[in-house]
């Protein structure tokens, strides 16, 4: 007979510190589980009595034995931190574990044609809603699933976009098209509270609309794993390429820095086709 799982119990203070300053509820069952990982690696021992070297050991472990990647590595990390740092209010410098150093990967990106195949191979009207939205609006998965039916200003064009990423309200674009398909869904589906609900009204699991819009790239016969995000990645592309202002993109998505917006311009083909290569112009230049 197998044993019982062992039953661990959070510290008292760490689940509502989490819930009083208002994390996400994705956040905070993150942070749960990788605490509660965190106590099970250290049985017998008391929280306040364990080392920051002894906690660098452990997150080393995780990616020698499990391979955990980087930002697995840094929420384990903010997990274990919240704890010492927000529950206890012990010193920051002490527990200052090695992070992983920060890579600079460029975001992934469809063309116009490739998100048009996805829309067309797309037959269910939900679903094509779903994808429509996320991209017409460079939504993220999260953004979407709580979209309530109030949110869509059909008569201003405009997605109210409440308390978002740093619990920041804002708006983005409702371009014609897309509000063409959500009539028509509103008018077959008729969602009670949610734009997008799931079985018995309730709200849609972020992981099923990254299944939606995946599936929606095989269906295309795309050449690569399509995920919401990058549809969100997509739209500030193609909206830079077609002259939009950083600034006004870096506020439809609600980034803080620019910076974080200014990497749209490394991945832009129109930004790549103005440039002319030196090449040319030494051959241009010969008799």
């Amino acid at each position: 007979m197998a044993e019982a799982e062992e039953v661990v119990r959070l510290p008292k203070g760490y689940l509502e510190k989490l819930e009083r300053v208002r994390y996400s509820e994705s956040t905070i069952r993150t942070y749960c589980k990788y605490f509660k990982d965190f106590q099970k690696a250290f049985p017998e021992r008391t929280l306040e009595t364990i080392q920051m070297a002894e906690i660098n050991d452990y997150i080393h472990k995780l990616i020698q034995v499990k391979n955990i990647s980087k930002s697995q590595q840094n929420q384990r990390i903010n997990a274990i931190k919240f704890y010492y740092e927000k529950v206890l209010g012990l010193d920051r410098e002490y527990y200052k574990i090695d992070r992983p150093k920060r890579s600079r990967s460029l975001p992934k990106v469809i063309s116009e044609q490739e998100v048009l195949r996805m829309l067309h191979a797309t037959k269910n009207l939900k679903h094509k809603s779903i994808i429509a939205t996320i991209y017409s609006a460079g939504l993220r998965r999260s953004e979407l699933v709580n979209l309530r039916k109030q949110d869509i200003w059909f008569d201003k064009k405009m997605i109210f976009i409440r308390a978002a990423k740093g619990k920041k309200d804002r708006t983005s674009v409702l371009s014609d098209s897309l509000v063409v398909v959500l009539k028509k869904y509103l008018e077959l589906f008729k969602p009670n509270y949610y734009l997008f609900e799931g079985k018995n009204r309730a709200k849609y699991y972020p992981g099923t609309i990254v299944k939606i819009v995946t599936n929606a790239g095989v269906l295309a016969n795309l050449d690569k794993h399509v995920t919401p995000h990058m549809l969100r990645h997509s739209f500030a592309t193609h909206l830079l390429e077609q002259g939009t202002d950083l600034r006004y993109i870096q506020n439809i998505l609600g980034h803080v820095s620019s910076k974080t917006t200014e990497i749209y311009t490394h991945v832009s083909k129109k930004s790549l086709a103005k440039i002319k290569s030196p090449l040319d112009t030494i051959i241009g230049g010969k008799d």
